[in-house]
């Protein structure tokens, strides 16, 4: 098996396995016990913070624990939103942002609050003019995807955070779900207020992730009980999962500093490989996109058809992300960047993780190359 669909979930490292295991069996008492065997949970969870506060090079009581992207991004938004509404009503977002975003600020449109979207350009880059000539006095919330999760476009993060500052009474949401462990960001150097990340993309478990709240920012929150998360997050703590996710995000750390460059180098190298050949177009940019992702278009083939001939050989790509990957409709982040509708439909995604050989990436391309052939054999019958 060739696993090329990173973007949407990654395999848990062993020691993270182990990790959750060991907790879960020694450690399974409630953080919040008074007892000492809750303490001993209490005390686990406080390094695990500790530890990834420093990965993320922010204070301990900037992390808050949730239960992956999706949430992260729904408190940071539906937070803003709801704990600002007498300063203003009006969000502004992009076009190129993940279903937990673009729904959620759906969902506040529909409360009554006034949501502009900025269209990307045509490499999938959004530009920090045209943001600021939306802010009126009515802004609260700018929330921008780092890396886009279809095509890999990085978008100007510091460039953006450097004129929001002009605009004090403005709060910055960046969705760092892709970047992490691929793309480095300095959250305190791009002026950011609330930051997103999920364990499952950087080989932790699914069902943890981390919302970076700045010291001395007021959310309202969306869970209410027991004041967990200093009130921000109620619910019993995963501890367990919360450990492994510090584990995973440590390891993968590790792997950017020793293996980034071999991981860009595979992405080139299947970028001018499928780019050469005939009826293909890659719509990942050359330049400002990730090491991990690339993104093209079969012309005449349906996205799902040409996953499923990869997949009879053993090799898994995907068609747009995998929140909307079942859904025949075109892939709203390449319609944004003006891509035709017809070649949206038939795209398809890579995702590669630091555990991918440049082996496996010459197999993929000879088996892209005889899969189109076939398929084209197949229609011309």
């Amino acid at each position: 098996m060739i696993y090329l669909d990173n973007s949407a979930t990654t395999k848990p490292y062993k020691e993270v396995l182990d990790s959750f295991i060991k907790v879960s069996s020694e450690y399974f008492g409630n953080p919040s016990s008074l007892h000492e065997f809750g303490g001993k949970a209490e005390r686990l969870l406080m390094q695990a913070r500790e530890q990834i506060a420093q990965l993320l090079n922010v204070k301990n009581n900037e992390v808050y624990f949730t239960s992956g992207g999706t949430e992260s991004n729904n408190l940071a938004i539906k937070g803003t939103a709801l704990m600002y509404r007498k300063r203003g009503s009006h969000i502004i977002t992009t076009g190129l942002e993940h279903a937990s975003v673009r729904e959620t600020a759906d969902q506040l449109k529909e409360l009554g609050y006034r949501i502009s979207v900025i269209e990307p350009d045509s490499k999938g880059i959004v530009h920090a003019e045209d943001i600021e000539n939306e802010i009126t006095q009515e802004t609260v919330l700018v929330s921008v995807m780092h890396v886009n999760n279809e095509i890999g476009s990085i978008q100007p993060i510091n460039e953006i955070g450097e004129m929001l500052k002009k605009h004090a009474r403005v709060i910055f949401h960046v969705d760092h779900v892709q970047g992490i462990g691929k793309v480095p960001l300095d959250l305190y150097q791009a002026h950011v207020d609330l930051c997103t990340i999920s364990a499952h993309k950087f080989h932790g478990l699914k069902g943890n992730g981390v919302l970076y709240i700045r010291d001395g920012l007021r959310l309202s929150p969306l869970l209410s009980g027991g004041n967990q998360e200093w009130k921000m997050r109620s619910g019993t703590e995963n501890v367990a999962g919360i450990v492994a996710m510090a584990k995973a995000l440590r390891l993968t750390m590790n792997n950017m500093e020793s293996h980034l460059s071999r991981l860009t180098s595979i992405k080139t190298y299947i970028m001018e490989e499928v780019g050469s050949i005939e009826g293909i177009t890659v719509h990942t940019p050359e330049n400002n996109s990730a090491p991990h992702i690339v993104n093209f278009s079969i012309k005449g083939f349906k996205a799902e058809v040409f996953v499923h001939a990869l997949e009879e050989r053993g090799i898994f790509i995907s068609t747009t992300s995998a929140c909307s990957s079942k859904k025949s409709a075109a892939s709203s982040t390449l319609m944004a960047m003006g891509i035709p509708e017809k070649d949206a439909k038939s795209a398809v995604r890579v995702s590669l993780s630091y555990d991918n050989t440049k082996e496996e990436a010459e197999t993929f391309i000879q088996e892209v190359k005889e899969t189109v052939i076939r398929l084209r054999e197949v229609m011309k019958s």
